[in-house]
């Protein structure tokens, strides 16, 4: 019988709770039997939630004692580079949290560099949404054939105070106040990705970002528009601040096709026109199962050989679009500041 993968954890933060159920799904295919964090009483909290052996303060110090298989990083995006990169060296397989690095440039540097020593992943979830299989066996079907149009959009209440005055995103991920690059960069870029799943390959046209909380120091707004290969118009708007929506995040996803329309609201997936259909989900379920399922992926593919659907060059195009995002809001601030000198002149 095949020995389960032995994985270590770098990373004890929110997160990783979802992580760890994941790969508790997968008993006797893999198990995690270390965890590193610098905050050691986090990682010893979760060694003791999920039965861990062994805890250390850093990735390299796990790395350095423990005989592994493949390392999970859900560490913050800044470290992701060097843990990475510390597990390459010993030849370890890499599941690696979404974005790969900071920028593009360091992304795709660091994947060239990893790539003749080590299997590679990306942890993209939010296309492993059952949701969004479900949708895409739809889609592959020819249910509602050419994609024409499509809009997404993520409107929350999160970054509004409560009865309490907590603002409900920042309670749940308040590392996302202090970044620089926020909205797109650590939440939006799951659903860039995952409309390439969906759509295919996509080229940017339009994007604005803005602020509204004074919680945030990054962006908290958005409106991005792409094109499909076939020049489908796809819109993607999305605002943390919206007075009258839950402070929880629920995608809405309508694709117009010239045989139907597919529309996904809430708990809700829909097919209208020729071949209707009706699909609900439990979104909690839905959200832990996407772990679960990226992860079974992974350990299918260490295991069997086979490719990754989210490895580096599949995930890199995602981040060119993100980066492309903030390329062209720089340049509309720039030549905004520019007007308004030479208006002031």
């Amino acid at each position: 019988m095949t020995q389960p993968l032995r994985v270590g954890l770098a990373g004890a933060g929110w997160v990783t709770s979802h992580h760890l159920a994941g790969w508790r799904a997968l008993e006797g295919q893999a198990a995690v039997v270390a965890i590193a964090d610098p905050n050691i009483a986090n990682a010893e909290a979760r060694a003791r939630e999920f039965g861990i052996a062994r805890v250390f303060a850093s990735a390299q110090e796990m790395l350095d004692a423990m005989p592994l298989d493949a390392v999970d990083v859900a560490a913050p995006r800044e470290f992701h580079a060097a843990i990475v990169r510390a597990a390459a060296e010993r030849g370890l397989a890499v599941l690696c949290q979404k974005p790969l690095a900071p920028t593009l440039a360091e992304a795709r540097a660091l994947a060239d560099e990893v790539a003749p020593r080590c299997r590679l992943m990306v942890h993209e979830n939010w296309r492993f949404r059952p949701c969004y299989r479900d949708l895409a066996g739809w889609l592959a079907e020819g249910r509602i054939g050419d994609v024409v149009q499509a809009s997404m959009t993520l409107m929350t209440s999160g970054l509004l105070p409560d009865e309490a005055g907590r603002l409900p995103a920042l309670e749940r991920q308040p590392f996302i106040a202090g970044l620089e690059r926020a909205l797109v960069m650590e939440i939006l870029i799951h659903h860039i990705d995952t409309l390439r799943f969906l759509l295919g390959e996509l080229t940017l046209v339009h994007a604005r970002l803005g602020r509204a909380s004074p919680a945030m120091r990054g962006e908290d707004r958005a409106f991005l528009s792409f094109e499909t290969m076939l020049q489908a118009p796809v819109a993607l708007l999305a605002n943390l601040s919206v007075h009258g929506r839950a402070p929880a995040q629920a995608d809405r996803l309508t694709l117009v096709g010239t045989k139907g329309t597919i529309e996904l609201e809430n708990d809700t997936l829909r097919c209208l026109g020729a071949q209707p259909a009706e699909l609900r989900y439990d979104l909690p379920a839905c959200y832990l199962a996407s772990y679960a399922a990226t992860i079974a992926h992974f350990v299918e593919g260490v295991r069997n050989g086979r490719a990754f659907e989210t490895e580096p060059a599949d995930n890199l195009r995602t981040l060119a679009l993100v980066e492309a995002v903030y390329r062209q809001q720089e340049t509309a601030s720039e030549a905004f500041l520019d007007r308004t000198r030479r208006i002031a002149d």
